[in-house]
């Protein structure tokens, strides 16, 4: 049986995906070591970062599907107006919200995601919005239409790990949606923990971004969430429940 990460229409083998992090400054050596070495089939890229010369869309193979995300957003509106824009420039219909009202601190903004998410989804996008974990809010953007929920783990770019843990297991067992891990995910034994937890996928780029080797600490990611999701797979039921995870 293949095991595939479902997003609405889209298959994915990999469940290790290249984010923007703290900044959304790439290297064609950091896309390559993801693509190459960690087999990284997605890779989200701020839209603001699309529309420059030096795009890191012309670093990006064909073959991996490029995630545009309103990183900069501070309202729905301009959130929107983002994703619009990429749309128009060919970039598919499916969408990382992000939106952060607040300058200090990075944390998304529920009321402005939400609303945001319910727009685009009802114009067919397929939107994954960039969340704190909490499970009020994650209702609200299932009903929204989101395809996917992306629960901060700790702070963008800490590399602190899962810092919410508890939280984000909470998602798991009550929202029927694929729960991918992002922000704050440094090291392969954080992102083996989320997908032993049932996480869907790993979003992260810090923690590779940062390494003093690229292409072993590519390895080491993808064989870290490969071993947790089979981790996850082959659990005797009984624990499952156990850590409060829903046998489907």
């Amino acid at each position: 049986m293949t095991d595939e990460l479902c997003i609405s229409d889209l298959r994915l083998k990999s469940r290790f995906m290249l984010g923007s992090g703290k900044t959304s400054d790439y290297s064609p050596e950091l896309i390559k070591a993801a693509v190459e070495v960690a087999g990284v089939e997605m890779i989200s890229v701020a839209i603001a970062k699309l529309e420059i010369e030096d795009s890191p869309a012309k670093y990006i193979p064909d073959r991996v599907h490029i995630l545009p995300n309103t990183l900069g957003a501070r309202d729905a509106d301009s959130a929107v107006d983002m994703v619009h824009w990429a749309y128009d420039k060919g970039f598919g219909k499916i969408v990382k919200l992000e939106i952060m009202s607040d300058s200090k601190y990075f944390l998304p903004d529920p009321a402005e995601t939400k609303k945001a998410t319910s727009i685009l989804a009802a114009e067919g996008f397929t939107v994954i919005p960039y969340m704190y974990p909490e499970i009020v809010t994650a209702r609200e953007l299932y009903k929204a239409g989101a395809a996917a929920l992306m629960p901060l783990a700790s702070p963008s770019g800490s590399n602190k790990g899962l810092q919410t843990k508890d939280f984000i297991q909470v998602l798991i067992k009550e929202i029927e949606l694929p729960i991918i891990v992002d922000a704050g995910i440094g090291m392969p034994s954080q992102a083996c923990e989320a997908m032993e937890m049932g996480c869907a996928a790993v979003m992260a780029k810090t923690g590779l971004s940062t390494a003093g080797d690229l292409d072993l600490m590519a390895d080491s990611f993808k064989k870290a969430i490969e071993a947790g999701r089979t981790a996850y797979l082959s659990c005797h039921p009984k624990k499952l429940k156990d850590i409060n995870i829903d046998i489907a």
